[in-house]
């Protein structure tokens, strides 16, 4: 018996199957990728692997409410408009465009669904308007609907805008920052947008 137990067996691993032929087709179905993830009943899990995948969810936490920022176009103050970056156009309503003087908008054949799946026709679009915001000046193109204006929020600035303003947005700090000609400047949720916090290297 101990003899037995010091006896080695040297064999190809190929040749070793063709000896079970039970696991043959296994191994042929496996190498040919026919065993789909589906098909495979359950598969265990090392300790570190169900931590990560246990713990992968992270604390729910509270809406940080929406960002508002104030602007001028030309001499109107916008004292809250809203950056949204669900928006893909920036919106201005028809009585605010009248307000700033600039006659009628250019012609367009644009169509915008809204959530409720209705369609609406815009006025038409204003281009190259100059949207300024803190010690920045902007270009910016508005897609003009004649809707009764938000009294609060007047403006939207959807993400053309932010990509033009190159805006970086911290969700979870609640801040909004802008930038231009490597400046920048930041608002805050936590104060409901009433002041921009300026950072020391803003002229104005």
């Amino acid at each position: 018996m101990a003899m037995l137990k010091q006896v080695n067996i040297s064999m190809l691993f190929v040749e070793a199957l063709s000896k079970m032929p039970k696991y043959v087709k296994f191994m042929k179905d496996l190498l040919t990728n026919k065993r789909k993830l589906g098909e495979l009943s359950t598969v265990m899990l090392k300790e570190e692997c169900s931590a990560i995948l246990q713990n992968k969810l992270l604390e729910k936490r509270r809406d940080p409410r929406s960002f508002i920022i104030p602007c001028m176009i030309g001499i109107l103050h916008v004292g809250k408009s809203l950056a949204d970056l669900g928006a893909r156009i920036n919106v201005m309503s028809y009585k605010l465009f009248k307000k700033l003087g600039l006659g009628e908008p250019s012609n367009t054949r644009m169509s915008i669904q809204q959530v409720d799946r209705s369609i609406v026709h815009p006025t038409g679009i204003a281009e190259d308007l100059i949207v300024v915001v803190g010690p920045f000046s902007y270009l910016v193109d508005f897609v003009i609907l004649d809707i009764n204006e938000d009294v609060d929020v007047p403006l939207i600035l959807g993400r053309p805008f932010l990509a033009t303003t190159k805006a970086l947005i911290d969700v979870n700090d609640g801040k909004l920052i802008l930038r231009a000609g490597g400046e920048q400047i930041t608002f805050s949720v936590s104060d409901n947008m009433k002041h921009p916090e300026l950072h020391d290297d803003l002229d104005y």
